[in-house]
């Protein structure tokens, strides 16, 4: 099987497989906030650049070679994504101690993952909507991180085309293809694949709050690099099938 070296250990890999694939099927952590592994190629995030023989790339959207050389957990590389991390958190309305998403959030466990304790930047406090309108989830705008996560579950595994980014530069958003722009009125359903697909607390199930306790939920237990490295499916396999009733 071919190999190539990641942080100066050997990762095997398949013809047609990304570093990121290949690195997760091998319980390696690459920071991530955009990869599932259901899910085809985007690099929306970015929080997964590594140096592959010297050059800057992301290892979702980057075929495995022989004998590559890629460099994943340095102290720089971890800075530019700590950064990232910070000016996400800033753009948007997170405020963890009150989001049920808090324990089983990958933007909250991954900045954890990088250090960051604090926000950097002086914070935006955007004015975005949340859309009740369906009546089993509800669509918080103020925690998407615009990761097309949703965007691509809806468009590559429903077939429905639910949702879709629009807007330039600080304006961009989410949109909901429906006539009035709601989740209600459009084709989502919450057995969609598109609905347990966010990474933070965009979108979540009405009614269910807390059913997990703080404290108890997969990343309270242990940090997200843990999950992957004792896991052959990586963190993501928790994420499909997360801790409590949906």
């Amino acid at each position: 099987m071919n190999r190539f070296v990641l942080d100066g250990l050997a990762v095997p890999f398949e013809d047609g497989d990304t570093l990121m694939a290949a690195a997760v099927r091998a319980g390696r952590y690459v920071p991530h906030l955009c990869w599932h592994p259901r899910l085809g190629q985007s690099g929306a995030c970015r929080l997964c650049t590594v140096r592959v023989d010297g050059r800057l790339a992301a290892a979702c959207t980057t075929r495995a070679a022989p004998g590559q050389v890629v460099e994943n957990r340095t102290a720089e590389l971890d800075g530019k994504r700590l950064m990232l991390l910070q000016m996400l958190f800033v753009e948007g309305n997170h405020f963890c101690p009150s989001c049920e998403k808090s324990g089983d959030c990958l933007l909250q466990a991954t900045a954890y993952e990088m250090g960051m304790t604090a926000p950097r930047f002086e914070e935006f406090y955007p004015n975005r909507p949340v859309d009740t309108s369906h009546p089993r989830t509800w669509l918080d705008l103020n925690r998407c991180i615009l990761c097309k996560l949703c965007v691509r579950a809806s468009h590559e595994v429903d077939g429905k085309d639910v949702f879709a980014i629009g807007g330039h530069g600080i304006g961009t958003h989410l949109l909901v293809d429906s006539p009035t722009g709601r989740l209600g009125d459009s084709a989502f359903d919450d057995t969609d694949f598109a609905a347990t697909v966010c990474p933070v607390g965009a979108i979540l199930p009405k009614r269910r709050g807390f059913a997990v306790p703080i404290g108890d939920r997969r990343f309270d237990r242990a940090p997200v690099s843990a999950m992957a490295a004792r896991s052959e499916a990586g963190p993501e396999a928790a994420q499909e099938a997360p801790d409590g009733p949906r």
